[in-house]
Formats: structure tokens, C-alpha cells, sequence
């Protein structure tokens, strides 16, 4: 089993930063990727960015050149960083860890909030 913990939401204006941690424990050695992905109201959740163990990433469209995803194997943490924050990024962002068998973990969300 694996225990997805999020921090680093809150209150930020637009065009400006904020980075969230997910601190993975429990059996990570068996995490294929490392996921963030948001949901804002009224709105389907939806992808945001990808960390594989390989090291590759990914980014959906609307946070290309905005949004980081980086790990830090030492606290056993993957973040996003995000940058040049609007409005329509308002949501709860989830981590997400993909193990094999199609099997995965969710955090509980850390609610993120850019005001105009």
C-alpha cells in the first residue's frame, strides 16, 4: 500500500507561484509514475502532470512551460512547481501514484486558489 500526503496549497495571486509537495510512503518501490492532477468546481478531475521512475515527464497542454514536476529521492517527495498562476487554475490538486497492474493510490487533495 502506498500513502500519498499533499501539501503547499492556499491563496496566490495571479501570476505568481506556488509549489505543492506529495510525500509518498508505504511501498514505493513499487510506484511507476508519480501523477498530479486537479479538479476544479463543477468540473471533471483532470490530468496535470506525470513523473515517471525513469525520470520522463509530461504536462497537459493548458500548464506546458508554467507547471514543473520534479522528485526529490532523499524525502521521498515529488513537486509541482507552478508559475504564472491564473484564474482557471483554481482546484484541488490531487497526487496520484500508478503501480503495475493497474492498481493506484490518491492523496486527499490540497485545494489551490488564484485570485484575479
Amino acid at each position: 500500500q502506498v500513502q500519498l500526503v499533499e501539501s503547499g496549497g492556499g491563496l496566490v495571486q495571479a501570476g505568481g507561484s506556488q509549489r505543492l509537495s506529495c510525500v509518498a510512503s508505504g511501498i514505493i518501490n513499487s510506484i511507476n509514475a508519480i501523477n498530479w492532477y486537479r479538479q476544479a468546481p463543477g468540473k471533471q478531475r483532470e490530468f496535470v502532470a506525470s513523473l515517471s521512475r525513469g525520470g520522463s515527464t509530461d504536462y497537459a497542454d493548458t500548464v506546458k512551460g508554467r507547471f514543473t514536476i520534479s522528485r526529490e529521492n532523499a524525502k521521498n517527495t515529488v513537486y509541482l512547481q507552478m508559475s504564472s498562476l491564473k484564474p482557471e487554475d483554481t482546484a484541488v490538486y490531487y497526487c496520484n501514484a500508478a503501480m503495475e497492474f493497474g492498481l493506484e493510490y490518491w492523496g486527499q487533495g490540497t485545494q489551490v486558489t488564484v485570485s484575479s
